[in-house]
């Protein structure tokens, strides 16, 4: 993949284990996150995607577990005849705690993956199917269905 950086102190995207999906991303500013706020972070790079592939970047985890960090539009899209400047949107979902994430820190996950791109075809009539027009939560609450596993204690 063609990169280019804006800093030149910046590191390239990196796979922190060998079998990783997310190239990480980090922070080319120091930045501070209040409880509830949100702000737009440049990673110092700029990536050139070959045509019928895109990069898709999503939150890192130990962010979204530890301090409430997430990308808010996630996973952002990243298309193959975008040249700019990737920039990531994180949001504080913390109600208390301020984060402070300092130049190099890694901020989010780059996924870079192959996709189609769709001839959308009007019809008067969509083939059925086995769920049909049954939409957000047609499958049921969030237990398994037939399942023996209690609830935890004062959930329910």
């Amino acid at each position: 993949m063609l990169v280019q950086r804006t800093d030149e102190s910046v590191p390239l995207p990196d796979y922190a284990h060998p079998m990783d999906a997310g190239a990480d991303l980090v922070t080319r500013v120091d930045v501070v996150l209040a409880p509830g706020e949100r702000v737009t972070v440049p990673t110092g790079l700029r990536i050139a995607l070959p045509p019928g592939y895109a990069g898709f970047v999503h939150p890192r985890s130990g962010l979204a577990r530890r301090h409430g960090i997430t990308v808010v539009n996630a996973p952002g899209t990243v298309d193959a005849g975008y040249r700019g400047e990737i920039e990531v949107t994180l949001l504080n979902t913390d109600l208390r705690e301020t984060l402070e994430l300092h130049r190099g820190d890694r901020i989010a996950q780059l996924v870079v993956q192959e996709v189609s791109r769709a001839s959308f075809v009007l019809v008067d009539d969509l083939p059925g199917s086995a769920r049909g027009e049954q939409g957000f939560g047609s499958s049921g609450g969030w237990r398994r269905a037939g399942s023996t596993v209690p609830p935890p204690a004062g959930d329910g």
